[in-house]
């Protein structure tokens, strides 16, 4: 069965454009126009990865995410006519996982969808449930669990965190979280992994200015302290 993906743009050109290049790789695509329709489809359907613009009428592609991931770890990559750095890294803030800059090749935006939802597809499934303390990380279910509790992270932070995990005490640099993690054809840069570490641990740590789980070894990296 083909992937499931919504497109969300106002620019009618934009959306038939990628619309008719991802059917041609046999992907199943839906399409909204506004916040509003693009958060009611979200809830409504399930898809393999959304493409969001940032600037829509009714929500911001911003809001619309945000909201998304009130419910949702369906992987999230933002479409956006600014070059502004502050802009990327605001969309990572709220949620989304990856982003293109407009104008785009629509075989980049191609290599780049291929990409994500081979990691998601062929990322190994186990039975294996790791604790720490009172960590519970669920590999073959991706949820992770605090004192019983289910902490809702995006599908970059699980790996981010599951790899971190499986490898407790290894410290890893930002340049290879970035390799690993979101793939060597990855145009962005390292900050991309300090914003979903900063994410992480808001979400995960008790107290993220003193973090329990994930920890910086300075001027090397991030690691797990096991």
């Amino acid at each position: 069965m083909g992937k499931k993906v919504l497109v969300v743009d106002d620019e009618k050109l934009i959306v038939k454009g990628i619309r008719f290049s991802l059917e041609q790789d046999g992907m199943e695509v839906d399409s909204a126009f506004d916040g509003e329709e693009a958060l009611e489809k979200a809830r409504a359907g399930q898809y393999d990865m959304i493409l969001l613009d940032v600037m829509l009428p009714k929500l911001t592609g911003f809001e619309v995410c945000q909201q998304i991931r009130d419910f949702s770890n369906v992987p999230i990559v933002m479409l956006t006519a600014k070059g502004d750095d502050m802009d990327k890294i605001l969309g990572l803030e709220y949620g989304a996982d990856d982003y293109i800059t407009k104008p785009f090749n629509i075989l980049e935006v191609k290599a780049r969808i291929k990409a994500i939802m081979r990691r998601m597809g062929t990322k190994e499934k186990t039975a294996k449930t790791v604790e720490y303390g009172e960590l519970n990380l669920d590999c073959e279910s991706r949820r992770v669990y605090i004192a019983g509790r289910e902490m809702n992270l995006t599908a970059k932070e699980f790996d981010v965190l599951e790899l971190l995990v499986l490898n407790p005490n290894k410290v890893y640099s930002r340049e290879n979280l970035l390799k690993i993690v979101w793939g060597a054809d990855y145009p962005g840069d390292v900050r991309t992994v300090d914003v979903h570490i900063r994410r992480l641990r808001e979400k995960i740590e008790t107290n993220p200015s003193e973090p329990k789980y994930v920890h910086t070894k300075w001027g090397v990296g991030y690691f797990f302290k096991g």
